[in-house]
């Protein structure tokens, strides 16, 4: 029964936090939508692949240098913010061309160019770095293994929870890829609309403070 608990308590929570918007899914959702399923499908993988990368520092306890030193924490809080922020340019100023309204393919993204980025913009996020370093620890219990093997599954369980998640995102966003494609002016918004969320997001992880 504690066990039950234990994993329910532990499950809904990850669930709870992998429904929460962010840059990430923002990243996915945008994707999704101009490309399709499997360009959507290769950003999640990414987004994920990049939280798997935090989970790794978190188990080897290299996190800890993030949430204790200023200037690491800074320097890779202005690196994350900048590429958001050129995201979101790009996506202002393309005016809609991610979107096309032809029943051509849109302007092409290679499925690793899509990865890519998505590693990167959870890789270049030291929130989620801190925020796993805040969150796996409170579920490591003692006489259950060693610290580092027990953060290290529960990260990839919380990851698990993610691709099952982000998944439905994408094939619920890919739905939508035929409307913006016949409709242009709906795809200039939604190009302005991404790309000024993108930079906001950029500006507020810049601004973001270091806590301890």
């Amino acid at each position: 029964m504690v066990d039950l608990t234990f994993w329910f308590v532990f499950l809904s929570a990850a669930l709870a936090l992998n429904v929460s918007p962010g840059p990430d899914l923002i990243y996915i959702l945008s994707r999704s939508v101009a490309h399709g399923r499997r360009v959507g499908l290769a950003s999640a993988a990414g987004v994920c692949t990049g939280a798997f990368v935090h989970v790794l520092a978190v188990s080897l306890g290299l996190s800890a240098i993030l949430a204790t030193s200023a200037t690491a924490f800074t320097v890779v809080k202005y690196v994350g913010a900048a590429y958001l922020i050129y995201l979101g340019i790009k996506s202002l100023r393309s005016a809609g061309a991610t979107f096309t309204a032809s029943t051509e393919a849109p302007k092409s993204i290679s499925l690793w160019q899509a990865f890519r980025q998505g590693v990167l913009i959870d890789v270049l996020n030291p929130k989620v770095a801190i925020f796993f370093m805040a969150f796996l620890p409170q579920f490591v219990r003692p006489g259950h293994g060693s610290e580092s093997t027990q953060l290290l599954m529960l990260g990839a369980l919380v990851i698990g929870v993610a691709i099952v998640v982000e998944a439905c995102f994408v094939l619920a966003a890919s739905r939508a890829t035929h409307f913006f494609r016949s409709n242009p002016t709906a795809t200039v918004w939604l190009d302005r609309v991404l790309g000024s969320v993108l930079i906001a997001l950029g500006i507020r992880l810049a601004l973001s403070e270091q806590r301890r």
